[in-house]
């Protein structure tokens, strides 16, 4: 009933709020269903503080135009996540002492770029800044980067492809090779 209230008042954009403090993912997704169909097409719509990458495309899926969250700058600085087109990765596991590969093969952040996941972890184990903040420029990139890709597979036509297969990819590694590689 609030959702078909204000958008009788032309505002520029419409916001969904309230709903990453505690809900699961399933109630949150319909409350987006319930929402968005009586606000106006032509308006943006905005959903509030949620921002993993599956909420992301799911959002997207049911209406939502934009987001944000702290979801990605505060789990790279305070638990060394890095967020990849085949998940999260924990850059603080022992597995990547000595790993001298990027965050993500083939991404052109600066931190993949310049840096290995041995060098970053050791920079998080040590509490340097540095490491945090190379962690939160590569998700930064990944979020920029995806949204791009969103926008590109929309306007192809092809968004539910592209959702299937980024999901896909972010649960499972294809090519042989498996989440414990990473």
């Amino acid at each position: 009933r609030h959702a078909q209230e204000i958008a009788q008042l032309d505002l520029d954009g419409y916001a969904i709020g309230g709903l990453a403090v505690g809900e699961s993912h399933e109630e949150m997704y319909h409350i987006i269903e319930a929402v968005v169909p009586h606000l106006p097409v032509e308006k943006p719509t905005y959903l509030m503080g949620v921002g993993t990458p599956a909420n992301i495309l799911e959002g997207v899926e049911r209406g939502v135009d934009f987001f944000d969250c702290v979801y990605p700058t505060r789990n790279g600085r305070h638990h060394g996540h890095a967020y990849t087109n085949y998940g999260k990765m924990n850059l603080m596991n022992a597995k990547y002492e000595l790993d001298d590969r990027p965050i993500e093969e083939g991404c052109q952040c600066p931190a993949c770029r310049r840096y290995s996941r041995a060098y970053i972890r050791h920079l998080l184990k040590a509490k340097e800044m540095l490491g945090m903040r190379l962690c939160v420029l590569h998700n930064l990139y990944f979020y920029n980067t995806m949204m791009e890709e969103i926008r590109d597979a929309i306007e192809k036509g092809a968004y539910q492809s592209y959702k299937e297969e980024k999901l896909y990819g972010m649960g499972q590694l294809t090519s042989g090779i498996s989440k414990g590689d990473l």
